[in-house]
């Protein structure tokens, strides 16, 4: 008797995992010190200076830019 799972209940290998999942940004707004922070840099005058003219520019595309 085997005991192996059925077909439809393991997972396919060739599934890509759903863009709905791979996105970790709510939709809130999106402040200067987050985007330092997702942008992997230290909080500082000159980062936050950086991520206001980026935001400026980009709106809350540019976290979802930095963000998987």
């Amino acid at each position: 008797m085997s005991t192996s799972e059925p077909e439809a209940s393991r997972p396919s290998q060739d599934r890509a995992t759903p863009d709905r999942l791979l996105h970790a940004r709510t939709g809130t707004d999106v402040s200067p010190e987050d985007l330092v922070l997702a942008s992997g840099k230290d909080v500082t005058p000159h980062t936050l200076e950086w991520a206001e003219r980026k935001l400026a520019l980009e709106g809350t595309a540019a976290m979802d830019k930095l963000l998987p």
